[in-house]
């Protein structure tokens, strides 16, 4: 989907309809593929973006939250400075499969003072889990795929 403009374009334009109504400040952006779709959002939409890194990635002070993966467990960093008492984020990734970034990232932006307000995704694998796992959030995908 990447190698085709139109695709790319396409997929980009129905996740920023996908959030017309969210009311938010920032984009959040999970490496790497959050940053191929949050930033041409932020852009569009004229706001912020603050990339969600692995660990070791940001030269600046971080706040970091680490989580278990179904393998082992990973750790994902922000520049402090990035989160605001108060601020509202929009999450954006490609995937949501099982949930445990997403939910580590909305734990980590609690934690900093502020809260994420919606996802937006351009594929959900509803069947993994990852939909409960963030049960109470407001969840906007633009395909679902529901397990067979």
């Amino acid at each position: 989907m990447l190698k085709s403009p139109e695709a790319l374009q396409f997929s980009i334009d129905a996740m920023l309809d996908a959030v017309s109504d969210v009311e938010f400040d920032t984009i959040l952006g999970p490496e790497s593929r959050g940053f191929i779709f949050g930033m041409p959002m932020a852009y569009s939409l004229g706001k912020s973006f603050v990339p969600v890194r692995k660990a070791g990635k940001l030269p600046a002070e971080v706040g970091k939250k680490i989580y278990d993966l179904e393998y082992g467990s990973a750790t994902i960093e922000i520049h402090k400075d990035a989160v605001k008492n108060g601020q509202k984020f929009l999450l954006v990734d490609d995937l949501l499969a099982t949930g445990g970034t997403a939910k580590a990232v909305c734990d980590l932006i609690k934690e900093m003072g502020g809260t994420v307000v919606a996802h937006a995704y351009l594929i959900e694998l509803s069947g993994l889990g990852g939909n409960q796992l963030l049960k109470g959030h407001d969840i906007r995908s633009i395909l679902k795929y529901t397990k067979n």
